[in-house]
């Protein structure tokens, strides 16, 4: 997607939507188009192409960038401006340990809830594996993890979890087109439902935190290739 591109969608946004003009409103505009791979790493977040599209002062947009700086999706580089961040080696670790935390506890803990949306979510992922679509696969893993969260029912957990696929489609644009890194993972996450759908939900922790493990390493390695 181009950035003229983005910057359609996002005045289109604000248009639509009746919003305080806040600076938590406007990161979530952008951190949901990092999420989206919409902006890629390594991408300029232009300050004024922004305010106008999404109709904010300077003050409003700069608050947005300094939150999305502290969750590191954007770095600020002085002089030079705001861009989309490259998350290192360090950054996979720290983003690995807490999926570990979260991930396994929602699959144990969550409401019983339907599975529905998660068999539409492999259903498409699976369509996207045969015909090696990989931004298809990522679009769908990135869903399904987002639908496993939901089902806790918090709007905190569902807020935090967007901060950390954002940071997780920065990640994987380390793993460039390769279908072989995405493909295994849709098969374990039909796994991971057919789990849930057994109620077998410590089985289903259990092969998350596998599932984490190794993604991790396999990132790991791609970053120091």
């Amino acid at each position: 997607m181009t950035s003229e591109e983005v910057l359609a969608g996002l005045e289109a946004e604000a248009r639509a939507t009746k919003h305080a003009e806040t600076s938590s409103w406007v990161a979530a505009q952008l951190r949901q188009r990092i999420a989206a791979g919409q902006l890629a790493p390594g991408a300029k977040l232009a300050e004024e192409s922004l305010r106008d599209a999404l109709g904010v002062s300077r003050n409003t947009l700069r608050e947005a960038f300094a939150t999305l700086h502290a969750e590191r999706v954007v770095t600020r580089i002085p002089n030079r401006g705001v861009f989309v961040s490259h998350p290192t080696a360090d950054d996979i670790r720290e983003i690995y340990r807490v999926r570990r935390l979260v991930e396994p506890a929602a699959l144990l803990w969550s409401p019983p809830a339907p599975t529905g949306p998660l068999a539409a979510i492999v259903r498409e992922a699976r369509r996207a594996a045969e015909t090696e679509d990989v931004p298809a696969m990522a679009n769908a893993n990135q869903e399904f993890h987002r639908a496993l969260i939901a089902r806790a029912g918090s709007e905190r957990l569902d807020s935090f979890m967007e901060q950390i696929l954002a940071e997780m489609r920065l990640v994987f644009a380390t793993m460039g087109a390769h279908p072989r890194f995405h493909a295994p993972y849709v098969e374990d996450n039909a796994r991971i439902l057919e789990l849930l759908e057994a109620g077998r939900a410590a089985d289903a922790a259990a092969l998350m935190a596998d599932y984490l493990d190794r993604a991790e390493q396999q990132l790991l390695a791609a970053v120091a290739g």
